[in-house]
């Protein structure tokens, strides 16, 4: 007995209202109706798919490779109904994307020990964030735009592809013996929501201090003196007289001790003086602490002339110099180690600054040779070139366009010693400070109102346009 085969009409929308027989054609998407308030919930793409599995095994059955070409058009429309009709597949999340890349890197700061690294892995991770929604993104402009900018990002920092990526949550990615990794822990932990502090401290010249204040001073303090003494980190400086019959001195010996810190690094010890630069530690190893990163590691930037090293438990850089026959020093460390010590640990002179006996400027960084007093000078002094204000301002003013405070110390240096290697000492010092102090806006120290009295009006006029100028390329 054969059975009537039950004809079946064409195939309902899974998104039509309940209780269609028969499918109106579907109408051309300008045409459709606009929504014009709440009503029944319509039934999701799930179900939709759910609704269309029996008629598509019935096909299968009767050998058909394709179903009908309504069924098609359905299938292919779904994508295209408005948001009242079915739940939209995934969404772009090129924002979201964006949005965690901005998070991982905001904090960081180009002149930050393992800035590179890690924002290579910011790069990384953004990278794989995009290739995950490129599906759902496809002829999105800020997506493909976004994907132009990580590549060209990644060619400039020289970014492999391949490598380990940042995480949202930091504490997956805690490294005990980093700084920025731990600090970061305890921001998502509900603690300081700020990033982390740093502050600056230099010396050079004869000497010149600059410090964790941004103060700047002109000292004698000749013999050993403690420019950093806290918990974390030792650093002294030895001042010997750089011309008899004068009160300036100038660096000749600097010793810096990174104390040992759990289970990052055992203590390790620095000592450089004149002509011995060395780019090790007295026990002749290059770093510190176990694993293929060192927690603590010496860079020799030029043989005999310029090394750094790099704390990253601490967070720490040092760059030490040596021009002509004495050393320069610069450290970037963070407020909140920097400011921890004892109070026995009080002489500090990166802290709190030369003490007033030692001071031999006006107390605001305006050295006495500047304001137009003369050097002294004593019979059985050394002979060196005869400079005179103008010339000297001249030859600093070639190497150091912008007239602060550097520029002026360099005039000091050069009228109380005739040392040219001075002038390089300045400049050497300045371009420290750019790429060690985290704010831009105070790179540069200006001497006060007493100094543009003695440059007279023009100069205080062309002081003022070079530093109008700076901010406006800043700004633009």
């Amino acid at each position: 007995m054969m059975r009537k085969k039950r004809k079946r009409g064409p195939i309902a929308c899974p998104c039509s209202s309940p209780g269609s027989r028969a499918p109106t054609p579907p109408t051309e998407p300008w045409r459709r109706p606009a929504w014009t308030g709440m009503g029944r919930a319509a039934p999701s793409c799930a179900a939709a798919a759910a609704a269309r599995a029996e008629p598509d095994r019935h096909w299968l059955r009767r050998g058909w490779r394709s179903p009908p070409l309504v069924a098609l058009l359905l299938l292919l429309g779904l994508g295209g109904l408005p948001a009242g009709y079915c739940q939209q597949p995934a969404q772009c999340r090129i924002q979201k994307c964006t949005t965690d890349f901005v998070s991982l890197t905001s904090h960081l700061n180009s002149a930050i020990d393992g800035f590179d690294s890690e924002f290579c892995k910011a790069l990384r991770a953004y990278a794989g964030c995009t290739q995950r929604t490129s599906k759902a993104c496809r002829g999105n402009l800020v997506y493909h735009s976004a994907v132009l900018g990580i590549n060209d990002l990644m060619s400039q920092r020289n970014c492999s592809k391949d490598g380990p990526t940042s995480s949202t949550n930091p504490e997956v990615t805690h490294d005990p013996c980093n700084y920025h990794s731990h600090s970061e822990a305890r921001e998502h932990q509900g603690g300081d929501q700020s990033p982390p502090t740093y502050l600056f401290c230099g010396l050079f010249g004869d000497p010149h201090l600059r410090t964790f204040n941004d103060h700047f001073q002109t000292c004698k303090v000749e013999g050993a003196w403690p420019l950093i003494d806290n918990n974390y980190l030792s650093v002294q400086v030895t001042n010997v007289p750089v011309v008899p019959g004068s009160s300036a001195t100038a660096t000749n010996k600097v010793t810096i001790i990174f104390k040992s810190h759990h289970e990052c690094t055992d203590q390790k010890v620095y000592q450089a003086v004149t002509d011995d630069l060395p780019a090790a530690f007295i026990d002749g190893t290059t770093s510190g602490g176990d694993g293929d990163v060192k927690s603590l590691h010496i860079v020799e930037k030029a043989s005999g002339l310029h090394v750094e090293m790099h704390a990253r438990y601490i967070g720490t850089t040092v760059y030490v110099r040596q021009l002509g026959r004495y050393l320069t020093l610069a450290i970037r460390m963070p407020k909140s180690l920097a400011m921890a010590y004892e109070e026995s640990q009080d002489l500090q002179l990166c802290v709190n600054g030369c003490p007033l006996s030692e001071r031999i400027d006006d107390g605001q960084g305006q050295v006495s040779a500047i304001m137009g007093h003369t050097i002294p000078r004593t019979a059985s002094a050394q002979a060196w070139p005869d400079y005179t204000l103008e010339t000297a301002t001249t030859r600093c003013h070639e190497k150091m366009p912008v007239k602060d405070i550097y520029f002026h110390s360099c005039v000091f240096d050069l009228l109380t010693t005739g040392d040219a290697n001075f002038t390089a000492a300045a400049q050497s010092a300045l371009e420290d400070v750019e790429a060690l102090h985290p704010r831009k806006e105070r790179w540069h120290i200006f001497p006060n109102s007493r100094a543009g009295e003695l440059l007279g009006s023009r100069g205080l006029a062309v002081t003022l346009r070079l530093t109008c100028s700076m901010i406006l390329v800043v700004f633009l």
